[in-house]
């Protein structure tokens, strides 16, 4: 049954990149590479058509925001040289004539954009030394230019990664008028400056990037996807397997990522939680010292399974240590196992997650102070309890603001997401929405972007 949550996880995969991992995936029998796939994306027609749409801003935007650096050189000329400069570049009345797109099943979207018109205007100065003599000047200048501009990204494999090649790129000019104000245009500057602009916009507009996580790698080779498990109904789709994660969580494990350290009115705060157990006297008196400080940690990377039946699981193992005032030695020290189906929502442009303990298990847990065991099934109890109803609330809390930042980082911020659905399957999850991509949001990105 499909759910209108995400697990947490596929997150982090929207809208970073389409293909992740090894090179399999480019196998030229696509039978065989099915079987190696730990991702796939299907970005279908009505979502082409939207980026079609706002191809048009990104170029406005692209133009207007676009840091034009000052350029200075000399060029030789008959028995001196004419030295140059440019500075204080800007662009007005920018319009676009027309904007195409076509998809090219297996390759990518290619664009055209026709009849883009700017004018250009700044501040020029050259000279003229020679043996005879030099002579300077500063002018300002206004340019009127007419392009055409065509993308065609694609894909391909190399070096065990996937990348997003955009350099068939062109820039035509068919209109480039330069206007010096009270001098006549000089035919070497024209050309100047039209390698000038040409070379400065296809730096702003044109780029690839690889995808790559701390050089972990998913070994896939009995992957069930198949192009059938995702439909053209809407814009874009998601195709994720759990054995994509495996590496991932592993390296976040070991760089110490799944750590957390609570202390202070924090930490008594959180104690003040209704519990049905009542609370020993030695974690009631260590709340009471000047600075008690909790600290959890994961004892094994977590494990995640996804099921048609349960949605996702996580399984995972955790250590713990209560200290108390200035003690160097842990008052509790304990290890948990626990299973929890988490769903996720986002809304706002935050990311909230919920979680469902199916099993928690204190399978160990000393007094190290006092040197024994807990054998008491009340105290017991009441750390199995705290970890359900304050641990896991609290893990997912602060999972929520690191997730919800890294995604804002990469930019999903900036898209607005419609009516996701999530339908988790054995082994794998299918994400399908709708999408769209503010205006005044794209222009604030293309701003820090281009700085």
């Amino acid at each position: 049954m499909p759910c209108d949550v995400f697990p947490p996880r596929l997150l982090l995969l929207l809208f970073l990149s389409a293909v992740f991992g090894a090179s399999r995936g480019c196998l030229p029998d696509p039978a065989s590479a099915y079987r190696f796939t730990g991702t796939v994306c299907r970005l279908t027609y009505p979502a082409a058509v939207v980026l079609n749409e706002k191809t048009t801003k990104v170029i406005e935007a692209a133009f207007q925001h676009a840091r034009y650096p000052s350029m200075k050189g000399e060029k030789s000329v008959l028995i001196g040289k004419v030295l140059y400069g440019l500075d204080n570049l800007e662009i007005h009345n920018l319009s676009i004539g027309r904007s195409e797109f076509e998809l090219h099943p297996g390759k990518g979207i290619g664009m055209e954009i026709s009849n883009v018109s700017a004018s250009f205007s700044g501040t020029i100065q050259y000279g003229y030394t020679s043996w005879l003599g030099d002579v300077s000047q500063s002018v300002d200048f206004e340019i009127e230019s007419q392009t055409d501009l065509g993308i065609n990204p694609k894909l391909y494999c190399g070096k065990g990664q996937v990348a997003a090649d955009t350099s068939d790129c062109y820039l035509n000019f068919h209109k480039l008028s330069l206007h010096l104000h009270g001098n006549k245009e000089p035919n070497w500057l024209k050309k100047l400056f039209t390698d000038f602009v040409t070379f400065t916009v296809k730096m702003v507009i044109k780029g690839q990037g690889l995808t790559k996580y701390n050089n972990t790698v998913a070994v896939i080779d009995d992957s069930v996807f198949h192009p059938s498990q995702l439909t053209e109904n809407r814009m874009l789709y998601f195709w994720v397997s759990d054995q994509v994660f495996g590496p991932m969580i592993k390296a976040a494990h070991q760089d110490g990522r799944f750590q957390l350290n609570m202390s202070g009115a924090e930490l008594t705060e959180l104690f003040k939680t209704n519990l049905t157990s009542a609370m020993p006297e030695f974690i009631r008196k260590c709340l009471e010292t000047a600075s008690p400080e909790l600290r959890v940690w994961s004892v094994h990377p977590p494990f995640i399974n996804t099921s048609s039946d349960w949605g996702t699981s996580v399984f995972a193992t955790a250590s713990g240590q209560l200290l108390c005032g200035s003690e160097d030695t842990p008052t509790l020290t304990f290890v948990t196992d626990v299973v929890v189906d988490v769903t996720a929502s986002y809304a706002d442009k935050k990311l909230f997650l919920r979680g469902k303990p199916s099993d928690i298990s204190v399978t160990e847990a000393m007094l190290p102070s006092q040197n024994h065991r807990l054998i008491d099934e009340t105290q017991t109890e009441f750390v199995r309890e705290a970890v359900e109803k304050i641990g896991i609330p609290k893990v997912l809390s602060v999972l929520e603001v690191v997730i919800t930042r890294l995604l804002n980082r990469q930019g999903v911020d900036l898209f607005d997401i419609v009516n996701p659905v999530v339908t988790p399957r054995d082994g794998y999850v299918v994400i399908e929405m709708d999408f769209g991509f503010p205006h005044h949001l794209l222009v604030d990105f293309l701003r820090k972007t281009l700085q």
